[in-house]
């Protein structure tokens, strides 16, 4: 059960710059593509994706207890890159620079996803949601900069 709680932390970590980064005024006059939904959906998406990211990585650890196991390396990275694209967003005001990035988030989602069904498939199937709702969000960015 300690292993699930520093889990947890870390996700809540990265939640926290979701949470400091926020859309402003700035984004507020942004032309958005079609199918952008309503500002208050991300919280809820958000916050049961990253309980089921906590869950993945949880899962996984319990069976490779290895933070050299390439699907550990994917979880931790993804945490990562997911936490920078807030501040790339909304801190910086660069889309461009997050499109990139939440690209890199997308592959490493992907590649989670493929290293970790061998050893759990609950773990894989966990982050499918997770790179579903990331493509949108990729779709969403790239809306944003080239119509902007």
């Amino acid at each position: 059960m300690p292993a699930l709680i520093v889990f947890l932390f870390l996700v809540v970590i990265t939640s926290m710059f979701g949470a400091i980064f926020r859309p402003g005024p700035w984004y507020g006059e942004l032309i958005k593509p079609p199918l952008t939904p309503p500002g208050w959906i991300f919280t809820p998406v958000w916050l049961t994706l990253y309980l089921m990211i906590a869950v993945a990585g949880w899962i996984l650890w319990n069976k490779v207890r290895s933070l050299k196991n390439p699907a550990m390396i994917c979880w931790g990275g993804q945490l990562v890159v997911n936490a920078v694209w807030s501040w790339l967003f909304f801190g910086l005001q660069r889309p461009g620079l997050a499109l990139m990035d939440i690209i890199v988030l997308l592959v490493l989602i992907i590649s989670f996803i493929r290293l970790a069904w061998p050893v759990s498939k609950t773990s894989s199937l966990l982050f499918v949601p997770y790179a579903l709702w990331v493509g949108f969000a990729a779709y969403l960015n790239l809306g944003i900069v080239v119509l902007n």
